[in-house]
């Protein structure tokens, strides 16, 4: 546990949330215009899922910036080819057209992993490295888009389908040997440099300012209540994020600005021994967590 401000009390009540919800949680929040932070096994590595959009998209409004390619340019998708997910052009059944910026919100917005894959192919995995390696962010790796992180789960697992992994995932031994869940096969990160790369999206050092409320304005718009954001249930706390998950994990980072004008940033990341696809006590206590840490920051010191 670390505690730039001295106080163990906070951390000791945020192991306690996760305790409770039966996971192991990893967290760093941090004052984005100060110096204070607050952390809870914050440099451990831990898996992305599908946070990685958050890389990918600052990668993508560097190269517009850049010029090197024009955010309204549009993109026209059959409906055969698409990556798989849950939400967005994955799961429609017609040609759709659209620009890449408006793919960049269905990325963010509902986490549509066949808008991140157009991305990602576009801004190249090259581009995505040189971004996060420019940004110091040395302890962050992008390896694989969506889709290539879905086949090798269902490699891994030998099966076909995630209909056909989920009830087979209490099998003994079949967790450890999907590398999609090891930081060290995958993508991943640690939740210190994920508040960084948040923090510089905020204080507008990744990019020029315009695009910089471009990301901003986007990771607001995530539709998802039941993590970060069901900490701060106020009408005047604004919360931006992006959430994460995969068997076993569940996600998220983001942005949460008062309306004193303070700003923290904060990444909480859970492992749970239990491989359900629905915990609700799992998500909540992200939620729970981060507005612990937020307000232990706000605090005077």
């Amino acid at each position: 546990m670390s505690d730039r401000n001295g106080d163990a009390a906070p951390l000791a009540r945020i192991e306690a949330v996760f305790r409770d919800a039966g996971v192991t949680g990893f967290l760093h929040a941090a004052d984005v215009d100060g110096g204070r932070e607050l952390g809870l096994r914050a440099d451990e590595p831990v898996v992305l899922a599908s946070v990685f959009k958050v890389p990918l998209l600052v990668a993508f409004f560097r190269q517009a910036a850049a010029g090197l390619l024009d955010p309204a340019e549009p993109v026209t998708l059959p409906p055969g080819g698409r990556t798989d997910g849950p939400t967005g052009l994955s799961v429609m059944r017609d040609e759709v057209r659209m620009s890449l910026r408006d793919l960049c919100y269905t990325m963010i917005a509902v986490s549509d992993n066949a808008a991140a894959d157009v991305l990602y192919a576009r801004v190249g995995p090259e581009a995505i490295g040189a971004t996060i390696e420019a940004l110091g962010l040395r302890r962050t790796r992008v390896v694989a888009d969506a889709r290539g992180l879905h086949d090798h789960m269902l490699r891994d697992a030998g099966v076909g389908s995630l209909a056909e992994l989920w009830p087979r995932l209490d099998e003994p031994g079949l967790l450890p040997a999907l590398g999609v869940l090891d930081p060290a096969h995958t993508n991943s990160s640690t939740p210190r440099e994920m508040t960084r790369l948040l923090s510089l999206i905020w204080r507008d050092e990744v990019c020029p300012p315009d695009e910089c409320e471009q990301m901003r304005r986007l990771l607001s718009l995530q539709v998802w209540p039941h993590r970060l954001s069901s900490g701060f249930p106020y009408d005047d706390v604004r919360v931006s994020g992006k959430t994460g998950t995969l068997p076993t994990l569940r996600n998220e980072v983001g942005v949460v600005e008062y309306p004193d004008g303070g700003r923290y940033a904060v990444a909480v990341f859970t492992r749970s021994l239990v491989p359900v696809a629905v915990q609700p006590e799992a998500d909540a206590a992200i939620g729970i967590a981060a507005r612990l840490a937020v307000e232990a920051l706000r605090r005077p010191a």
